[in-house]
């Protein structure tokens, strides 16, 4: 009776995963009110706000009446700590949005999707390349249903009244405007930046944009082998090697470098950029909001992360969510269900919305909403990709020692790329 069980059970995960592949695919249409389903009713938990998730799955319930997705707000500062005491004491969720930061330390917990199910290929077709972060050699660990990418926000009356008709589009651009937007007192001393870039403990996303650097010339952060992740941080994989890519980083803190533009005197980039006194900042789309509030009268607007002249390919780092379902979900077949819903079509596009971000799939990439800032954004999440962060705390520890190893002259570029390669190689093992 236990054999026939289990392969009971296998072929109706088998087919509920043939179901997902096809109505991800858009072969099979969802949301008509006349079709029939499964029901019953879903616990999802995330930080987004309730105030958002209460229309969005009204709207949803009105489509799907037989289902009842029951959504429960979590602190983005507990959501971590919250999730793993439930799962301890058999309370957790059926499912999740996971962000990317969290895919490795939920890797064991969560339902895997097995590629023999839903073809790499076809997902692939249907998600931009960021959403791959979910991927694994065993299989899929989320159905990505957004995508947050860095992008440059800047200041355009600092650039016209410099002459600059354009934002820069490449980093040797942005070099070059250091002497033009760089301004000084008389005591030499900058009062006005041209980017946050350098130093690590003043610059918001720091280790984004080093990271985005590293990426842009062909490099992997995390890559996985024999099933195993690991560090690529000594493994370039291009003609441009990481130590002089973190060089270039840290030479626009350095006040011998004729790229000097940035010093641990400025509050940190954000609110440098709001106070007017920073050219280029550089966040994420999710932050325009906050960004509009911090200062409404100032003139900004935003372009893609510059890239590398001598590389044919675009990228830009980017922040990833994707809904995870637990193993242990006492409702699992309900909710891999209600999952393919959500993260297809109408929901997954005003989700995004809703939430100033870009949605996953591909198709709806290209339906850009009509305001001046969501095509930007989603023509960057295209280009967009992550990498698997253990342990956001301790990476940013990391990353910060490799800038401020290099700043304080204590390692050499070289040295702190091999110190941050074992550091994170550390991390990485289970």
């Amino acid at each position: 009776m236990k054999g026939n069980f289990q392969i009971i059970t296998i072929i109706v995960f088998i087919a509920l995963a043939i179901f997902g592949v096809l109505v991800f695919s858009g072969a099979i249409p969802i949301g008509n009110k006349n079709e029939v389903g499964g029901q019953g009713t879903v616990v999802l938990w995330g930080t987004v706000k309730a105030g958002i998730m209460s229309n969005l799955l009204e709207e949803f319930r009105n489509t799907n009446p037989t289902f009842t997705v029951q959504y429960i707000q979590k602190s983005m500062d507990t959501f971590d700590q919250d999730l793993l005491e439930a799962l301890a004491e058999g309370t957790g969720p059926d499912m999740f949005f996971l962000p990317d930061n969290l895919v490795f330390r939920y890797a064991n917990k969560i339902a895997t999707i097995p590629y023999q199910s839903y073809p790499l290929s076809s997902f692939k077709n249907t998600f931009a390349g960021a959403g791959e972060v979910f991927l694994t050699s065993k299989g899929i660990l989320a159905i990505p249903i957004s995508i947050d990418p860095l992008v440059m926000y800047y200041n355009r009356s600092t650039l016209d009244a410099n002459g600059v008709v354009y934002p820069p589009a490449f980093w040797d651009e942005v070099s070059l405007l250091v002497p033009v937007l760089t301004k000084r007192d008389e005591l030499n001393r900058i009062i006005k930046s041209t980017v946050a870039m350098g130093h690590f403990s003043n610059v918001n996303h720091a280790k984004d944009i080093i990271s985005t650097l590293f990426m842009q010339v062909g490099n992997e952060i995390v890559t996985e082998r024999d099933g195993n992740f690991i560090s690529a941080l000594s493994t370039s994989s291009s003609k441009y090697n990481l130590a002089s890519i973190l060089k270039f980083y840290t030479d626009f803190a350095d006040p011998n470098s004729s790229i000097y533009s940035w010093n641990k005197s400025f509050p940190n980039s954000n609110v440098a950029f709001s106070r007017e006194a920073l050219a280029f900042y550089f966040g994420f789309a999710s932050e325009l909001a906050s960004l509009v509030n911090a200062n409404p009268n100032q003139n900004f607007f935003v372009s893609p992360v510059p890239q590398n002249r001598n590389l044919n390919s675009k990228l830009t780092n980017a922040h990833v969510t994707g809904l995870a379902l637990l193993s242990s979900s006492r409702n699992f077949d309900t909710a891999f269900t209600v999952a393919n819903l959500i993260t297809t079509g109408d929901f997954a596009s005003k989700f995004a919305l809703a939430t100033g971000v870009a949605p996953a799939r591909r198709d709806l990439l290209q339906i850009k909403p009509e305001n001046a800032y969501s095509p930007i954004f989603y023509n960057s999440a295209l280009f967009a990709k992550s990498w698997l962060d253990p342990s956001p705390k301790n990476t940013d520890d990391i990353w910060r020692r490799m800038v401020d190893g290099v700043l304080s002259n204590s390692m050499s570029v070289e040295n702190a790329i091999q110190d941050a390669n074992s550091k994170l190689d550390l991390l990485l093992l289970r």
